[in-house]
Formats: structure tokens, sequence, C-alpha cells
């Protein structure tokens, strides 16, 4: 019988030049499946990004692989223990970008991010009331969880962001900013769009939040809520500590919740919180347009 951290779940990226990346993926896809690894990576000439799962052996042989090749051979794994798989499938694909910016406006080769701070060295920036943070994900991971007093971005997508700061952030280029994102890799394309539109004080939470979590000192303070994950679990605590409250607000009563569904719909499948009251009461719709509109489908 498997105990109840049997499972592995795997975070990583690095931003480095992959030749003839769309070869590499397909290569790479025949070897995770031989594997049998579950999960999402993406490949790019600029580089790799993947969230996977899988036993501890198969996580173990993963690393190992990844870490024979001289392209990754410094390549920083992030480790969550599970109790089974968090994917469902597995996705190896060649991308343009790792994440998808398709900024106009080239990037400085010289700087391509700004300065990485530890759990620790952001903890105590978060206490500098001057401090400017800024979420670097999108507005549904930020209704879910964030760093205290963070700037909440009126963006669906990573894409929004270059035009939402000439938009909200032009008088603050001076200031000192923090950004931080998931696992960092958001922050260090985020960073390099801030110095290049030209701001002069910009870092960035080194690992992201789950290194934030995770560090033993720190403990997750200063981040309220829970943060979204782009896997099965939806969902993982971050702040260790008796400070850890719910801050996500139903999309029906407005009540407390952390729980994340898709809408019943098929057509629709909007993900949106919903706490236990409302689940029941409006079935997993997240409106009464949609509940119509799937009992119409049903009814066909």
């Amino acid at each position: 019988m498997e105990n109840s951290n049997s499972y592995r779940i795997l975070l990583y990226y690095k931003y480095v030049t992959i030749p003839e990346h769309e070869t590499f993926a397909k290569e790479h896809l025949e070897y995770c499946t031989q594997l049998g690894i579950k999960g999402r990576i993406l490949v790019a000439e600029e580089g790799i990004n993947g969230t996977l799962s899988g036993t501890i052996e198969q996580t173990e042989a993963y690393m190992h692989y990844m870490q024979q090749h001289p392209l990754f051979s410094d390549m920083i794994f992030k480790i969550d223990e599970a109790g089974q798989h968090a994917f469902k499938k597995l996705f190896v694909r060649p991308k343009q970008e790792l994440v998808t910016l398709k900024y106009d406006t080239p990037l400085d080769p010289n700087v391509t991010s700004g300065k990485r701070l530890s759990p620790q060295e952001f903890y105590e920036q978060l206490q500098n009331e001057d401090i400017i943070v800024l979420d670097g994900r999108n507005n549904y991971e930020y209704d879910l969880g964030h760093f205290r007093n963070a700037i909440r971005p009126d963006v669906e997508s990573f894409r929004e962001f270059p035009e939402w700061i000439r938009t909200h952030l032009q008088d603050a280029k001076d200031k000192p900013i923090l950004t931080y994102c998931t696992g960092g890799i958001r922050c260090e394309k985020l960073t390099g769009v801030l110095i290049n539109e030209g701001f002069t004080n910009v870092a960035q939470l080194d690992g992201g939040i789950v290194t934030y979590g995770k560090d033993p000192e720190v403990q997750g303070r200063l981040f309220d809520g829970k943060m979204y994950v782009f896997d099965e679990r939806i969902s993982v605590r971050v702040n260790q500590t008796d400070e850890d409250i719910t801050i996500g607000k139903c999309h029906h009563c407005g009540s407390p919740t952390d729980r994340y569904i898709n809408c019943a719909d098929d057509t629709c499948h909007a993900q949106h919180l919903c706490c236990d009251d409302c689940l029941e009461a409006h079935g997993g719709y997240c409106s009464e347009d949609c509940r119509i509109n799937d009992t119409k489908s049903q009814a066909l």
C-alpha cells in the first residue's frame, strides 16, 4: 500500500537558449512518456518551463536526467510532496515564448530582470511603506491569495501587462517596486519590461511564492489566502503560521471561500470562487444564464 506522500510535484524553469527547440520538445516528450510522468512542459528557443507529477522514483529519475544535460545542470526544482498525480495527462509542447508576452519593444539584452530577493529580503521589504508591491499574475490568481498590500493587476493574461504598466504606473518610475509570481518565471519577464519602460528600482521574489512559503524562517508570513496552482490541486497553502486567513470571496454571495470550481455549463467552464452553500444552491453554474443554457443543451 502506497503511503500518503508517495508522489511528488515538480515546478521548474530556466531561461537558456535551446538550439532546435522543436526537436528537443519531441525527444523530451518521448522520454517523459516512457518514464510515466504527467504534467505540462513548454519548450522554446529561450528555455524550458515545466510542472509535472510522478512517483518519487520517477521524479528523482527526471531530475537526474535533466541535470545530466549541459543546458540544465544547474536548474533548480521546487518540490511538493503529494499523495497522487496532480495532472491527468502529459503535454510537452514547443512554443514561441515560455510566457506569452508579445512585447512590442525589444528587451535590453544586458538587463534581463530586476534584482533577485531571497524570501527573507522580500519579507523585510514588504514592511517598507514606500514600496510598491506588484502581483505579476492574473487577476483570478490574486483574488484567491496575495501578499498584503499588493496591487491587483487588472489583467486576464500576461500579455496585457505592458499596456497596464503604461496606463497605471507611469508616475512611479522612480519608486521601489517589488514583483512576485508563482515560481519566478513571469517576474523575470515582468521586471525586464519594467526596466525597459524606464523604472529604476525593480526587484523580484527569487523562486516565487512557492519558495517563499517553504522558507523555514519566513514561513509564508504576510501572504494572505491561498496560492493558485495550475494543476488538479487548484490551490495550496502558503502562510504556515496562525496568521493564515481566507480572503477569496464567493462569486455569488461574497462570503469567504478558497474553493475554485469550473462552471457546470460545458460551453462556459468559467472558473470561479464558490462557497459550499452556493455550490449547492446554484448547482455549480456561474450564472443563471449558464444554468438555462445547459438545461436547453441537455434537452436537445
